[in-house]
């Protein structure tokens, strides 16, 4: 697997948590080791993103995490449409 940079892999926690997911399964979907996972844990809960919840012990995303995952979304779908159109002039 190739380097991946802190905002990949919280887009990717916030995408494993959009319809709930425990620590197992944000784990293995992330890619991350057990000590990453619970420091980007904390680090998206201290932040407000994601919320646990006691009764159910699933992470979940919070409207502060869905609007930075859209952010995410659009950056990555900018910076593909530039190397497109960046492709096409080296042609």
């Amino acid at each position: 697997m190739k380097y991946r940079s802190r905002n990949e892999i919280v887009s990717m926690i916030l995408d494993s948590v959009s319809s709930g997911a425990t620590k197992t399964r944000i784990m293995y979907q992330a890619y991350l080791s057990y000590t990453q996972l619970k420091e980007y844990l904390a680090y998206l809960e201290q932040g407000e993103m994601i919320k646990y919840e006691e009764g159910t012990q699933l992470y979940r995303i919070t409207e502060k995490g869905r609007k930075l995952m859209h952010l995410y979304e659009e950056i990555g779908e900018l910076a593909s449409s530039k190397d497109v159109a960046m492709a096409k002039i080296v042609i």
